[in-house]
């Protein structure tokens, strides 16, 4: 029996090893941690958010960076495949909003418990210790080496140790360490997917305020739209969080160079004309009234005294008293609440990092490299960057797929 050795007992770790095992190659799985599946635990806010239920080509278009070296082992084993795959494993599934798949328990422990069942039916080898360095002939890869010194051997090893991003749960970059050491180049490791910081204190004033069915836009230097998609975000003490931030972060690079601002369109179902009306209309109903006591039926509590300094009027105004001109600037914020972003929070508070082993080194099909024969790389560790939905755990089950078939027929 073919010995392959996966380091790694995450997402792609745990699909590589048992596919590899259903192969009929005799399987180790690596682990530094006491339990597999750290990170899989505070997916989806601890829901798991397995996949994302669309076609191969749907879901090909979510990945910024990637989505061609993804098109093979995505075609071969779509989010279809995935939901297939769990539900045979004895885990219910539903779909929500977006199309996101996660377990009908909403338990991130029912995919871990699925996965762990089915390493050990396929009687992968499950071991609790940590990984110093690969072993090689020089030609091809021979095993790897423990930090306690002992050595495996092994006639295929997949690197799956994810990337840098939550370091808590074991993905401290090492595997980039691994594949330099074979010869690979490893495109520098930035955040993805990771809550954006801002200029000013407007953020800080409405911190804890979650902004739903809104349109953003963010604009490069150049006023050249890089991202804009409707949803909901929310406001904390640096700046903005929520889906539409993280999936805008994806596009958002190089910060020493570049520079961004958040548009924000709190009413995109209303016209200009007809928000004009609609305020027009609360003005006459309430002239005498305090301007932030009218303004709760447009905006919510905490955005107010922001929204009123914006326009330059005064807290205690009466709403007879506020002029057209300042009606207009309240009118343009509701259509354009802009925001100035500085950067994004460190790499580990992201949900995943881009960045990794670059692309043109691995083959597509089979996940080898194309350095070091016999050493085969899934999931994060790779330079793959998808949207929030689903897609990153998409990838990870697809290359790890891809992976641990090819280890096992090589």
């Amino acid at each position: 029996m073919k010995e392959i050795i996966v380091i790694g007992g995450g997402a792609a770790g745990m699909m590589a090893a048992i596919q590899a095992a259903a192969a009929g190659a005799s399987v180790t799985l690596l682990e530094r941690n006491e339990k597999v599946g750290r990170k899989l635990y505070i997916t989806g806010k601890g829901r798991c958010n397995v996949t994302n239920d669309s076609t191969a080509p749907e879901c090909l278009k979510n990945y910024p960076r990637g989505a061609k070296f993804l098109s093979s082992s995505m075609y071969r084993f779509p989010p279809a495949k995935t939901m297939e795959f769990f539900e045979g494993l004895g885990v219910e599934l539903k779909t929500e909003r977006g199309n996101r798949v996660f377990p009908v328990s909403d338990r991130s422990a029912d995919i871990i418990d699925a996965l762990l069942r089915e390493v050990r039916r396929q009687k992968v080898y499950l071991l609790n210790q940590k990984a110093s360095d690969l072993v090689s002939d020089g030609e091809k890869v021979t095993g790897v080496r423990l930090t306690n010194g002992r050595v495996l051997p092994a006639d295929a090893v997949i690197i799956a140790t994810g990337g840098v991003s939550y370091p808590a749960t074991g993905s401290t970059g090492d595997g980039y360490r691994w594949a330099e050491k074979a010869g690979h180049t490893v495109v520098k490791p930035k955040a993805s997917l990771v809550p954006l910081t801002c200029e000013g204190d407007d953020c800080k004033n409405m911190m804890g305020l979650s902004l739903r069915n809104i349109r953003l836009k963010i604009k490069n230097q150049k006023k050249k739209v890089v991202f804009e998609e409707f949803g909901e975000l929310l406001f904390t003490h640096f700046g903005m969080s929520g889906p539409l931030i993280l999936s805008a972060s994806a596009h958002l690079k190089n910060f020493d160079t570049e520079r961004y601002s958040a548009i924000i369109d709190l009413k995109p179902a209303l016209e200009e004309k007809r928000l004009d009306e609609r305020i027009l209309r609360d003005f006459g109903e309430n002239p005498n009234r305090d301007i932030p006591n009218v303004l709760g039926g447009l905006l919510p509590r905490l955005m107010i005294p922001v929204m009123i300094q914006r326009a330059g009027i005064a807290p205690d105004t009466k709403v007879h008293d506020v002029t057209k001109a300042q009606r207009r600037r309240l009118l343009e914020e509701l259509k354009g609440f802009r925001l100035v972003i500085n950067g994004t929070r460190p790499v580990e508070e992201a949900i995943i990092t881009s960045g990794g082993v670059k692309l043109s080194e691995v083959n597509p099909t089979t996940m080898e490299s194309k350095k070091l024969p016999g050493l085969y790389f899934a999931g994060e560790v790779l330079d793959i960057d998808g949207y929030t939905g689903g897609f990153n755990l998409q990838a990870a089950w697809c290359t790890g797929f891809a992976a641990g078939i090819a280890a096992a027929e090589r």
